[in-house]
């Protein structure tokens, strides 16, 4: 059961006064979906439109629901003939009516409503399960702070733990181009069942055109990590669901994968590392398998295993995401997400372009121009998410736009430091750190860091990037995680309250870059570069960085190092 073409949405029709069936065409040989149309009425009076899925006659199952603002037949999860399927728009999108909230207050509470609803009709036997990917994961995980009634599993593939901090505004930079990408994707199905609605209730098309237009406005209104924002993020857990995670370590929404499993791995939570909005690399299968045995034990009480299989399996790179996503990759399993005996390595960053365990006794400087970068080859996120929408047959014909070779013009428009060759095999599988002083001429400017695997025949591939606005220097030390010796290996930045820069004044930053998965090979090597802000945030203002390098304060890079695997450089 996936994605419901037009016909099968012609197969049933269910009003408010009550089921019309309609029949569907029927096989000898295979059972048919049958598809019902319900409007919900909210405790708000506004109407959401839901699709309910089911193999065979409507009778009591468990139930798969999810929420979805890509209007109708945007399921994004496979059951068997032993699960019905529940799509609800949510409010101010698809068919469904109201003022879109960004998936704030009002969208978490018609969450719970269609839930208590749910679990009391004649398809349900009571047992719920929630399925979401991307913008339907978040409004569960921004909802986890209300009791779910009757919800037994979750599967909740990519999405945000933090919208701000995950997506739109990481770093305190402005990421627009997915955010400009999700209004378009939300907005498309709701002009296209514009007609349908301006049939039943013409008044409502203005509460859907001013909802996503307000909240267009007021992505760009709140800059900072303000309440706004706080409600459309993750405020506690007042349930007790096994979740399965599934994400990309190079998905758009990559970290926050990483923090729920982290809030929620008390209730059983598992992470499984196999692609998302990035891809699926080839030979796996995107957690599908593990997908449908999350819901045959957790819902249907079938004891296939799952609860023993390994709590983090990580797909990682080995040198690029197109050899990733061509198969060339390996698997870590663990228990725990840091994996335990994870070590963090510590590299500093010297003039002549060096990364190295040693510290240069000499302090001296080093400075570039923040001049904006292509995202092909410094914006990782953003970049997979395109190429997975098409623009792969670019980066592929012209490989060097995937590449961070080109990022810069080393001392002019970037600063580069690269390790000398590695002696063996490392894994490297966790969140990064670079720890610097750093001067600008700019308030307001960016800091772009971007962690590369080069091959020894020079080509650099982009893995992961950091993005810190210049006027967010502070941290938030009780939630930022430290290693063994007390260094922060993920800081977790305060976006609260900015704190403007004056000109050529140092001032200390921990730059969060997002987690690395990947395997360097030996005689690869490792390179950070301080480049210019991506295309995709054009309202970081550029400027002249400087930063320090050498002595007691100058720039270090900390890395994820797995057990087993040693950072061996001369």
């Amino acid at each position: 059961m996936g994605k419901r073409t037009g016909a099968a949405l012609l197969a049933a029709v269910v009003t408010a006064s009550g089921l019309a069936l309609a029949p569907a065409p029927v096989r000898a040989d295979e059972p048919q979906d049958v598809v019902v149309q319900e409007r919900f009425t909210t405790s708000d009076g506004v109407e959401l439109q839901t699709t309910l899925t089911s193999t065979g006659p409507v009778t009591p199952k468990p139930t798969v629901v999810e929420f979805s603002p890509y209007g109708r037949g945007s399921e994004s999860l496979d059951v068997s003939a032993d699960y019905n399927f529940l799509l609800v728009q949510i409010r101010g999108t698809g068919d469904s009516d109201g003022s879109f909230d960004a998936l704030g207050p009002r969208t978490q509470a018609d969450v719970v409503e269609v839930l208590e609803w749910a679990c009391q009709q004649p398809f349900s036997d009571g047992r719920l399960a929630l399925n979401g990917f991307s913008a339907s994961a978040i409004t569960l995980y921004n909802s986890w702070h209300l009791e779910l009634p009757c919800v037994k599993a979750a599967i909740l593939k990519s999405g945000t733990h933090e919208l701000y901090r995950d997506l739109l505004v990481p770093g305190g930079v402005l990421n627009l181009l997915p955010g400009a990408g999700v209004l378009a994707l939300i907005g498309a199905p709701a002009l296209l069942q514009g007609l349908d609605r301006l049939q039943r209730d013409p008044g409502s098309a203005l509460d859907v055109v001013g909802g996503l237009f307000a909240t267009g406005l007021n992505v760009l209104a709140h800059p900072t990590l303000d309440e706004w924002w706080q409600q459309r993020g993750w405020r506690g857990d007042a349930n007790d669901i096994p979740v399965l995670m599934v994400n990309g370590f190079y998905d758009v929404e990559s970290r926050g994968a990483f923090e729920a499993f982290r809030a929620l791995r008390a209730d059983g939570a598992h992470l499984v590392m196999e692609g998302g909005h990035d891809g699926v690399p080839a030979g796996t299968d995107g957690g599908a398998a593990e997908a449908a045995a999350w819901l045959d034990h957790h819902v249907r009480g079938i004891d296939n295993g799952i609860e023993d299989a390994p709590r983090v399996s990580l797909t990682l790179a080995q040198g690029s995401r197109a050899s990733y996503l061509a198969g060339e990759h390996v698997t870590v399993t663990a228990d725990d997400w840091p994996v335990p005996g994870t070590t963090w390595t510590e590299l500093a960053l010297a003039s002549g372009k060096g990364l190295s365990p040693s510290v240069p006794a000499r302090r001296t400087t080093a400075s570039y121009l923040t001049v904006p970068s292509l995202p092909t080859m410094t914006d990782v996120p953003n970049t997979s998410l395109l190429e997975a929408s098409g623009l792969s047959a670019l980066t592929g014909a012209l490989p060097l736009l995937a590449q961070s070779n080109l990022a810069s013009i080393d001392g002019l428009t970037g600063q580069s430091f690269t390790t000398a060759p590695l002696g063996s095999d490392v894994d490297l599988a966790g969140p990064v750190t670079l720890d610097l002083e750093l001067a600008t001429t700019t308030p307001g400017s960016g800091i772009w860091a971007v962690l590369s695997d080069v091959a020894p025949d020079g080509r650099a591939h982009p893995l992961t990037v950091g993005r810190l606005s210049t006027s967010f220097p502070g941290v938030v030390e009780e939630r930022s995680l430290t290693d063994d010796q007390g260094r922060v290996v993920q800081p977790y930045g305060d976006y609260t309250n900015p704190s403007p820069a004056r000109l050529g004044q140092f001032r200390r930053y921990q730059v969060e870059l997002w987690p690395v998965g990947n395997r360097f090979r030996a005689g690869h090597r490792i390179r950070v570069q301080l480049v210019g802000t991506s295309l995709a945030s054009p309202l970081a203002l550029p400027g002249l960085h400087t930063l320090r390098l050498g002595g007691p304060d100058g720039a270090r890079l900390r890395l994820p190092v797995l057990p087993g695997s040693t950072l061996d450089l001369p």
